[in-house]
C-alpha cells in the first residue's frame, strides 16, 4: 500500500464485537450509525486537510464501517498492510474505549517502530489513565489540534523530542510521560476546514478506497454531512460532555469560537457538489451575535443552496429568528432536544425554559414553513422517575393533539446510554445532580462495553431511577411513543407494529440474558449469539424516520470527480 505519514484509524465501539455476544439495545436509535457507532469524527477531515496542506500525507480508514458492512474483512491484515511512521487513533466519545485501545494494540503488534496518537474529548479527560497502556505513545488534547499535530509529525519525521508541541502529553525516550503545556486553543477557525470535503474527495479516488472513507453504513443511500459553526458551547447541561463547563475545565477553553459565516456557506456548497443529501448546521447559531446570522442567512440566499439543510436550537427561538431562517432556507428542518415534558426534570438538566416557551417555537417554526421538527427527550436524567418518563410520551400525544396532528413534527424518546459523559457537570459532580457513578477508570469503561447486555453497560444510576428501572422504562416508553406516532400518522402501521416487535424481543432478550448472568453459563450465553445479532441490526424505524428525502441519485460521483480535478 502507499506509505503515508499519518494514518487515522476509527475502530468500532467493540472490536470484536464481530465474536461477542452483547445485546446493545437502544443506545443509537437516535443517530444514523449502528450501535457499533462506525461514523468517525469530522476532526478526522479537518486534521486530514490541514496537514494535506503542510504537504504531508494522510490518509482515514474507517475500520468500524469495513467491519460491519463486510463480514470478511480482515481488520488486522488491513492495519498490517498499512504503512507510515505515525497512527492516529480517535477516542472522542467513551463509546469506543474499548475498540480504540485494542486497535492500537494490533498497531504497535504489526508496526513496533510507528506511534500510536489519540486524541478527541475523552482522550483529552483520561489521558493520565491513557498514557499507562503501552501502546499508546502521544495524546494531543484539545477540540482544536490540527496545528500541534502538524508540529508532532514535523518532530517525529526529524527525529526531534516534542517538547515544544503544545497540548502534548508523551513517553519521552527514557520511558517518563510528560505534559506539555496545554496553551494552544486558537480564537479564531480561518486555517481549519477550507477544504476538507473536497480533500476527503481527492483522497478516495487516490487511494482508490471508498469504503474506508465512508462515514457510516448505507451512507451512500442516505449522505447526511455535517457542518460546523464553532468549538466550544455556551450552555451548560448537566449531561453532557460537550457543555461549557467542560470545555472550561477540560479542554482549556473558557468560551466558543465560530467560524464565520462565509466558512461555513463554504462547506454547504462544497457538499453540494458531491451530495444531494441533507446537510446538518452543528450548533446553536442563537449562541452567536444577531449581526452573525443575518450574514448566514444574507449568505444562504443569495447562494440558493438546494440540499436540505437541519438546524438545531438549544433553547425556545424568536419569531424573527425563525422567520428569516424560513426565507434563507426553505423547508429547513428544526432539531430541539427540550429532554422532558417536566420543566422541574428541565432545569435539573440545565434547560431553563417554559413548556410554553418551547411550543410558541415550534408554533413559530411550523408558521415560518419548516418541513419537520424533530423532539428529542432523554431518560434516565435527573430527578426523571419512571413514571416522568411515561408521562413524557403522554406528553407527546397533548402536543400532537395541540397542533392538529401536524405531520411535521416527529417526537423521539431514548435513554441516556451506555454512559454518562465523562467530564460533565454530573459525572464531575455526580451526588450534587443526583447521579451515582459506576465506573470510574478507563479499563472500567472499556469491560464494561464488552458485557452481555446494556444494562450492565450503563455507567451510572440516579436517585430516581436504578439500571434496571431506566432499562425496563426505556423499551416500555419506546413502544408507547411508536404506537403514538402510528396513531397520529407520523409513521405508518407497519413500522410502528416492525419496531415494537424488534423491542419486545430485545426486552425478552434482556430477561435471559439477565437469567443467564446469575448463572454465569457463557455456553448458553454464546448460543443466542445470532439471535441477539439480528435483534441488533435488524430495521429500525426511528433511523427510517430520521431521513429526509435525497433523490434518485443521493451522491454525485461525477462530481466529486470534477471536484478532484478543479481543486474545488
Amino acid at each position: 500500500m502507499p506509505r503515508c505519514d499519518l494514518v487515522l484509524l476509527h475502530a468500532p465501539s467493540v472490536y470484536d464485537f464481530r465474536e461477542k455476544p452483547i445485546l446493545y439495545g437502544p443506545v443509537s436509535d437516535q443517530i444514523p450509525s449502528s450501535p457499533v457507532f462506525e461514523m468517525y469524527p469530522i476532526g478526522f477531515t479537518s486534521l486530514a486537510e490541514y496537514l494535506e496542506r503542510a504537504g504531508y500525507r494522510v490518509r482515514i480508514v474507517n475500520l468500524a464501517v469495513r467491519m460491519l458492512t463486510d463480514r470478511n474483512f480482515d481488520a488486522e491484515a488491513m492495519i498490517a498492510k498499512l504503512e507510515a511512521p505515525v497512527f492516529g487513533i480517535d477516542l472522542h466519545w467513551m463509546v469506543h474505549c474499548h475498540g480504540s485501545i485494542e486497535v492500537a494494540r494490533l498497531v504497535k503488534k504489526h508496526h513496533p517502530q510507528a506511534k500510536v496518537l489519540f486524541g478527541g474529548f475523552s482522550a483529552s479527560y483520561w489521558c493520565r489513565q491513557l498514557m499507562g497502556y503501552p501502546e499508546i505513545d502521544y495524546i494531543l488534547r484539545g477540540d482544536s489540534t490540527e496545528e500541534p499535530l502538524r508540529q508532532l509529525i514535523h518532530c517525529i519525521q526529524n527525529k526531534k523530542e516534542p517538547e515544544m508541541v503544545p497540548n502534548l502529553v508523551w513517553r519521552d525516550s527514557q520511558n517518563e510521560i510528560r505534559e506539555n503545556p496545554f496553551n494552544h486553543v486558537p480564537n479564531d477557525l480561518s486555517h481549519v476546514m477550507q477544504k476538507h470535503y473536497v480533500n476527503t474527495m481527492r483522497s478516495v479516488i487516490r487511494y482508490r478506497d471508498l469504503a474506508s472513507y465512508t462515514p457510516f453504513a448505507g451512507w451512500k443511500d442516505y449522505p447526511i454531512s455535517a457542518v460546523f459553526t464553532c468549538r466550544g458551547c455556551t450552555h451548560n447541561c448537566t449531561i453532557c460532555g460537550g457543555s461549557a463547563t467542560t470545555f472550561r475545565d477540560s479542554f482549556s477553553r473558557p468560551q466558543p469560537v465560530f467560524r464565520s459565516p462565509e466558512a461555513v456557506v463554504r462547506d454547504i456548497k462544497q457538499i453540494a457538489r458531491f451530495s444531494n443529501g441533507p446537510a446538518f448546521v452543528l450548533g446553536d447559531l442563537q449562541q452567536t451575535k444577531d449581526d452573525y446570522t443575518r450574514e448566514l442567512f444574507r449568505l444562504l440566499r443569495e447562494k440558493k443552496i438546494r440540499n436540505q439543510l437541519i438546524f438545531e436550537v438549544f433553547e425556545p427561538a424568536p419569531k424573527e429568528f425563525l422567520q428569516r431562517l424560513g426565507q434563507a432556507a426553505p423547508d429547513f428542518c428544526l432539531e430541539m432536544s427540550p429532554e422532558s415534558h417536566d420543566p422541574e426534570v428541565r432545569k435539573a438538566e440545565g434547560r431553563h425554559f417554559t413548556t410554553e416557551a418551547m411550543e410558541q417555537t415550534f408554533r413559530d417554526a411550523l408558521d415560518a414553513g419548516v418541513s419537520r421538527i424533530d423532539i428529542f427527550f432523554m431518560m434516565g436524567i435527573g430527578k426523571q422517575t419512571p413514571q416522568s418518563a411515561l408521562d413524557t410520551v403522554e406528553y407527546c400525544g397533548h402536543l400532537l393533539d395541540r397542533f392538529g396532528g401536524d405531520k411535521r413534527l416527529f417526537p423521539f424518546i431514548a435513554p441516556l446510554a451506555p454512559f454518562l459523559d465523562p467530564g460533565s457537570p454530573a459525572f464531575e459532580n455526580p451526588e450534587k445532580h443526583g447521579y451515582r457513578v459506576l465506573f470510574k477508570t478507563v479499563e472500567e469503561h472499556r469491560q464494561a462495553l464488552v458485557q452481555p447486555s446494556w444494562k450492565y453497560s450503563l455507567n451510572y444510576e440516579t436517585e430516581w431511577m436504578s439500571r434496571e428501572q431506566l432499562v425496563e422504562t426505556a423499551y416500555t416508553a419506546m413502544i408507547r411513543l411508536n404506537s403514538l406516532k402510528a396513531e397520529y400518522g407520523i409513521i405508518s402501521q407497519e413500522m410502528a407494529e416492525a419496531e415494537n416487535q424488534r423491542l419486545e424481543a430485545a426486552r425478552d432478550m434482556r430477561h435471559t440474558i439477565d437469567e443467564i448472568v446469575v448463572q454465569s453459563d457463557k455456553e448458553a450465553l454464546h448460543n443466542l449469539k445470532g439471535e441477539i445479532d439480528r435483534i441488533n441490526m435488524s430495521a429500525h424505524t426511528h433511523w427510517e424516520e430520521l431521513k429526509l428525502p435525497v433523490g434518485a441519485t443521493p451522491v454525485r460521483f461525477l462530481r466529486s470527480l470534477l471536484s478532484w480535478a478543479t481543486g474545488w
